[in-house]
């Protein structure tokens, strides 16, 4: 019954080690991976669920990231094209991206990947012909999540960047 017990304590353990990702390692940039544990098909369409700002040229679309990891998706990058296309169009408007994490992970991992994620989808949309002065980065770590839950299909809703005009 002991070793059981000892056993289910190290089963849980281990899993909890797996999960968490704030052991001071770099979030790999697999770049355009649309891999990872959440389904897709779960997100909104053109990802437009949560941040999108309503703009007289269309909405600013959120992008999506894989679990502890900073790159692109290949969605990520059509949404940002998207984005791009309405920013140039007005030079005068200003956004603001706003990096968000899960839950998993320490609150100061957390902030490091909101920043590098934010920071991603600034370069992408400078390298797309957007002002680097229309743009500013913050990161919310976990701190703003749009869904409430600790599942899969949660966190997946909580990897993101918000767009907002400023």
């Amino acid at each position: 019954m002991v070793k059981r017990l000892v056993g289910c304590v190290l089963a849980g353990l281990f899993a909890f080690a797996c999960q968490s990702s704030g052991t001071g390692q770099t979030p790999s940039s697999r770049g355009g991976s649309d891999g990872g544990f959440g389904p897709e098909a779960d997100l909104p369409k053109h990802g437009s669920m949560s941040g999108g700002a309503e703009t007289s040229l269309g909405e600013l679309r959120t992008i999506y990231f894989d679990f502890d990891d900073f790159g692109l998706r290949s969605r990520a990058k059509q949404d940002l094209q998207h984005n791009a296309g309405l920013l140039s169009k007005r030079s005068d408007s200003r956004v603001e991206i706003q990096g968000n994490c899960d839950e998993r992970g320490t609150e100061e991992y957390n902030l490091a990947l909101g920043k590098k994620r934010a920071e991603a989808a600034r370069r992408y949309l400078i390298d797309l012909g957007v002002k680097s002065s229309q743009i500013t980065t913050i990161s919310f770590g976990e701190e703003s999540p749009v869904v409430r839950a600790s599942n899969e299909a949660a966190w997946a809703k909580n990897r993101r960047d918000d767009f907002v005009l400023r």
